[in-house]
């Protein structure tokens, strides 16, 4: 999974799209940007955070691209099983 699939693996899910911006903070989506400013190795970081009236809550930081898809489909998905959209199958 990377920034190019997710989105469709979200929508798998039966997230809504208009939950997730991917490359650009939006208020009321859950965000997930690269970042190019330079770490300690040189490359770039990925942020997963929620955006709401200009703020960002839930922030992470990850230095690897699936990793950083991965944080932010799990937190979806648990949301999705939280509210009984998604559960175990018999």
């Amino acid at each position: 999974m990377n920034t190019e699939s997710i989105v469709r693996w979200l929508e798998a899910l039966g997230v809504p799209r208009e939950v997730v911006s991917v490359g650009v903070e939006a208020d009321n989506t859950w965000c997930l940007l690269r970042v190019d400013d330079p770490v300690e190795d040189g490359g770039p970081t990925w942020e997963v955070f929620w955006r709401e009236q200009g703020s960002r809550y839930d922030w992470a930081r990850f230095t690897n691209e699936q990793v950083a898809c991965h944080y932010l489909f799990g937190r979806l998905a648990w949301s999705q099983v939280a509210r009984g959209a998604v559960g175990v199958l018999p």
